[in-house]
């Protein structure tokens, strides 16, 4: 029985030793098939809809990419969105459109979509659904938050990082973005070890006028495309 083929398959995939474990596959985790490697090779996601939640688990280091970048695409449908963002001055509020009587001072209303003209110095009131604030200079949230493995000897030598869109590195955990253009997430490891990791990060939690951001160094500065 002719056997060379089976070797020359096994070191294709394994490499030319002994060493078998998955975590060190040539072919799941070399810089030829690694996800992202570099700042300008990245991974990619869109995201239309906040607020939305992405989180992210694997590993790099130690036969693998060192690195793992991943680029958020934003464009942001103000029309549409997963939450109520509330304005300055107003609270959101929730219809409840069963016929149900909840206080005894008070009544079930009942909403009529006719138009209606001024009366009293009273207008028609409009009934909006989750949309985003009309914000002459609006920005969404970005909040990366790394979960971590709970070894504090791995953890230790793991990083994660924001970036602009135009590369650059984010010094802080949390940045305002506006509702399209894109940012970077980096996963940096710093030692010679197999290390994991398990990042979370929030698109949208807030939606913020440039004045109502207090700390301006949060803002990614961005130059429209």
């Amino acid at each position: 029985m002719n056997v060379t083929q089976g070797i020359q398959q096994s070191y294709t995939v394994y490499g030319a030793s002994d060493y078998t474990a998955p975590g060190g596959l040539a072919a799941s985790k070399s810089l030829n098939y690694a996800k992202g490697p570099t700042i300008n090779n990245p991974d990619k996601i869109s995201i239309s809809v906040v607020p939305s939640t992405l989180r992210y688990t694997d590993s790099v280091g130690l036969f693998g990419a060192e690195n793992y970048y991943l680029k958020v695409d934003l464009d942001i449908n103000p029309s549409i969105v997963k939450a109520c963002f509330e304005e300055d001055g107003w609270s959101c509020a929730k219809i409840d459109y069963l016929f149900i009587e909840t206080d005894d001072y008070y009544s079930s209303a009942e909403i009529d979509d006719s138009d209606f003209p001024v009366e009293n110095t009273y207008e028609q009131a409009d009934v909006l659904g989750d949309i985003l604030p009309k914000l002459d200079n609006g920005y969404i949230s970005i909040d990366l938050k790394n979960i971590k493995s709970g070894n504090r000897f791995l953890d230790d030598w793991l990083d994660i990082r924001l970036y602009t869109q135009d590369k650059e590195e984010h010094p802080y955990d949390k940045m305002y973005v506006k509702l399209k253009g894109s940012f970077y997430i980096g996963v940096h490891a710093r030692n010679t070890k197999r290390l994991p990791y398990d990042i979370l990060c929030d698109i949208g939690q807030e939606y913020r006028s440039y004045e109502s951001i207090e700390d301006k160094n949060l803002i990614m500065r961005q130059v429209l495309r």
